[in-house]
């Protein structure tokens, strides 16, 4: 299996890249193939602007998404961006990792995604017409290849529960796994989270470093998230809204999105 992590922490010595150290050896020891982005090591570029597109003329004025689809399409991407893009169509499961900082992602990693996932590349693909609205939700150029997130939070697991304070972990998390990550066709698996990683605990390093090698050595079985494809009789087109009736009586808000049998 050939398994890229996208790494967002900045401290080599952290919980975080023990937890990074650890997958990569098992994974490994197994025969897979892996590849690291450790963002902050490669000090990459998080803004967006007329330097990204090789083929824009700078001074003039930048609409992003159509300087990034003709960047995409002429092949005038810059060569860090390109790199990304060629791990990710390499990969079969890619695996982002991080620490939650203000209720998401570092802006390194949000800066990644903004940069590689091009319009043409990972969005703004495929047929538009009244029945078929793009390749995205469940297509796409991911389609095929699965990717989830390792995830650490200062808070406790009651912090993040349904009734807790922050939020529930999965609505917290839904931006990213939804929208950011099932937007351009990845199955997406649940997330791996370790709660109070801040602690200093060394049982909640082991109980961490175990769920992390667990899902290393269950890559291939572990069910994704089952979310509702966009193009396939579950939303009303062109409003993108779900149909009424197909959630279950106990699903609101986010859940919706989710199918369930």
């Amino acid at each position: 299996m050939k398994v890229p992590f996208v790494f967002a922490h900045p401290d080599k010595n952290s919980f975080n890249h023990s937890l990074l150290d650890a997958a990569i050896k098992r994974l490994e020891s197994q025969g897979n193939e892996v590849k690291v982005s450790d963002l902050y090591r490669m000090k990459f570029k998080t803004t967006v602007d007329e330097d990204d597109f090789l083929n824009h003329e700078n001074g003039t004025r930048l609409k992003v998404a159509q300087a990034s689809y003709n960047a995409t399409e002429a092949h005038q991407l810059t060569d860090d961006v390109v790199a990304e893009q060629e791990k990710l169509k390499w990969a079969d499961t890619v695996i982002f990792q991080f620490p939650i900082w203000w209720f998401s992602m570092p802006a390194i990693l949000k800066g990644w995604f903004d940069r590689v996932f091009s319009c043409g590349f990972a969005y703004g693909v495929g047929i538009h017409d009244e029945t078929h609205y793009g390749d995205r939700y469940g297509e796409g150029v991911m389609e095929g290849r699965r990717a989830f997130c390792i995830v650490t939070t200062g808070g406790s697991s009651d912090h993040y529960s349904q009734r807790g304070i922050n939020g529930p972990i999965d609505d917290i998390l839904f931006p990213i796994n939804h929208n950011m990550l099932f937007y351009p066709g990845f199955s997406v698996l649940p997330p791996v989270v370790t709660f109070r990683a801040d602690s200093r605990r060394e049982e909640v390093y082991a109980n961490a470093e175990k769920a992390v090698l667990e899902r290393m050595d269950n890559l291939a079985t572990v069910e994704p998230i089952h979310y509702r494809r966009q193009n396939f009789g579950d939303y009303k087109i062109p409003e993108m809204t779900l149909k009424e009736g197909l959630e279950q009586p106990d699903q609101t808000h986010f859940d919706i999105h989710i199918k369930r049998d």
